[in-house]
């Protein structure tokens, strides 16, 4: 069983509340300050009665007792909302600071998770901490301070009576003591049952056409509500301890308040104490129950909120890229030539080599193209040139140094990269085009579109440019999306120009002006392109044939024909297809 607060929990949850630690400290010492002006009614209604039973004025007494009821109720107000000020702050703050670990994230460790779980720990997960950082932490200290205060003026007013009321309230103790730990079990159950629910919608939703078409919607229901009955039988299993603890106060309370008022009664017909002892006793027990309350609902909360401070305690701690400078720094404007030493690469340690001994010498300009079967590694040599990956073996130069020594934001700001699947994101085209390079004129955005054929489909959009494009380019065809992909790479007016079967579902007409594209580009940057058509390969400067993770051959369309089988029997597949 894990300890009520383990030690990365405990990190997590005071770097969540360090910058708010004066109003928490603020608000914690005046609620504090309002249950110790609360404690102090009972010693004035003691004084009271005592007046009455000698016939003296309690004018003074009355005007006394209201003004430390509205004291208590005003001081407790003013910390109650800077205790939730301070509560909607952390989650302010636990959501950047999430935002800011999640897009810093390598690219491995967000493939090995669920996007809809890591959602749910910045959505709900986020929420929880309302209280556990403030509510939860400030009521645990401030209900045991009071408990202790109002049992030691208790103490000090009459033992026996003192002893019935602890022996009774030894009972709550036993119920916390046993439902904490279940309440924050049952909670970490619920939030992970919310994670997989959501990870499973995520799933559906984005690749809805697909559910639709293969008619699985209502296997898809049925795997989403069993995670949601999931999560609804965990939390109910929460609820019940819950209740158990919180109704555990409740029956020792009036418990001791008619053992109390019992033995009490008996002790004042004897003498042993005065009545006014045992309405002070009685009030102070009455008092008494907000305290403990508070206590009870603060473990209990704290059981809620640790569960998800652990969840996310658990993205801190999944592998990011390196820090590197707040701003990428200026970049030649001319090519850049890459050589792969000796690279090896595999995507997890029980998983095959993916790249088996990779040496390649590309120049700082023209077109170099990679051929070979699928699963030949071809993309994953992309990949490790962004440092989405980083090789097992080998290195990796770019302009004679190791692309492990380059900072990432430098790096990248050197880099146009387009991805076979040409992924869009939600917004206008405008904003797609611009993504990598914000600040491009208007003039270079417009000379992108005209280069990789979008002007018509400009002119087609009821807003141009700033026609929102759907979740995921779905308002676009493939191909559009492609050109798109294309055109943002280029604004950002790379040194490197990464394609990743740009022209896989371009239609002849695009894919020859595509083709003149890539090839002007050529002439000033480094190109390298993953292709399988024929027709594009032919253009390229050098071409490397990659088979099994190894490099198998290199050299010129017509060198490679006359000199490798591979190659020839791919080109002539090429060939009659295109006749």
């Amino acid at each position: 069983m894990r300890t009520p607060i383990d030690r990365p929990a405990w990190r997590t949850l005071l770097g969540y509340v360090r910058p708010h630690r004066r109003t928490v400290l603020i608000g914690g010492t005046l609620t504090l300050l309002g249950g110790l002006a609360a404690a102090a009614q009972p010693l004035a209604a003691k004084a009271l009665v005592d007046r009455l039973g000698t016939g003296g004025a309690i004018t003074g007494l009355l005007a006394l007792l209201v003004a430390l009821a509205l004291a208590a109720a005003a001081i407790a107000m003013v910390g109650d909302y800077l205790l939730e000020r301070a509560a909607e702050s952390v989650v302010l703050v636990a959501r950047k600071r999430l935002t800011r670990k999640l897009l810093s994230l390598r690219v491995p460790a967000v493939q090995r998770a669920e996007p809809g779980d890591l959602m749910s720990r910045f959505t709900s997960d986020t929420t929880l901490l309302r209280e556990v950082c403030t509510s939860a932490l400030v009521g645990l200290v401030t209900g045991a301070v009071t408990t202790v205060v109002m049992v030691v003026m208790m103490g000090v007013m009459d033992l026996a009576l003192l002893g019935v009321t602890v022996a009774v309230l030894a009972v709550v103790g036993l119920f916390a003591g046993a439902g904490l730990p279940m309440i924050e079990k049952a909670s970490r159950a619920a939030q992970a049952a919310v994670g997989d629910t959501g990870a499973r919608l995520e799933r559906a939703l984005g690749a809805f056409r697909t559910v639709k078409a293969a008619g699985a919607e209502a296997r898809e229901i049925a795997a989403i509500e069993r995670g949601a009955e999931d999560a609804w039988r965990a939390g109910l299993r929460s609820a019940r301890w819950e209740s158990l603890v919180h109704g555990s106060n409740t029956l020792a309370i009036q418990a001791a308040f008619l053992a109390v008022l019992g033995i009490g009664g008996a002790r004042v017909a004897t003498g042993a104490i005065s009545l006014s002892t045992l309405v002070a006793f009685l009030l102070f027990l009455f008092y008494l129950t907000e305290p403990i309350g508070q206590l009870l609902h603060a473990g209990s909360r704290l059981s809620v909120g640790l569960a998800a401070v652990r969840r996310l305690s658990e993205v801190e701690e999944m592998q990011s890229e390196p820090a590197g400078a707040a701003h990428a720094e200026a970049v030649a404007k001319d090519g850049a030539r890459l050589v792969f030493e000796d690279v090896r690469f595999r995507y997890g340690p029980e998983l095959p080599e993916v790249l088996r001994g990779v040496s390649v010498d590309v120049p700082a300009t023209g077109m170099t193209a990679f051929v070979g079967p699928s699963g030949a590694g071809k993309s994953t040599l992309f990949a490790l040139i962004e440092r989405f990956h980083e090789p097992s073996a080998g290195r990796i130069l770019m302009d004679g140094r190791d692309l492990a020594d380059w900072d990432l934001a430098s790096l990248r700001a050197g880099v146009g990269y387009v991805e076979q699947d040409a992924p869009m994101l939600s917004g206008t085209l405008r904003d797609n085009l611009v993504y990598g390079r914000p600040d491009a004129t208007e003039e270079e955005i417009r000379d992108a579109v005209a280069h990789t054929r979008l002007d018509s489909l400009v002119e087609r959009l009821p807003e141009g440019l700033d026609t929102p494009v759907g979740h995921r380019g779905n308002f676009l065809s493939g191909g559009e999306r492609q050109r798109v992909a294309l055109a943002r790479a280029l604004i950002r007016r790379p040194r490197l120009l990464l394609l990743d079967e740009i022209t896989s579902q371009l239609d002849a007409a695009n894919e020859m002006a595509i083709r003149d594209v890539v090839t002007t580009a050529a002439k000033t940057m480094t190109v390298l392109v993953v292709a399988h058509r024929l027709s594009t390969v032919t253009q390229a400067d050098r071409i490397v044939v990659v088979d099994n993770g190894t490099v198998r051959a290199s050299g010129t369309h017509d060198e490679l024909v006359a000199s490798d089988s591979m190659y020839a029997d791919f080109a002539a597949t090429q060939l009659l297809v295109g006749e």
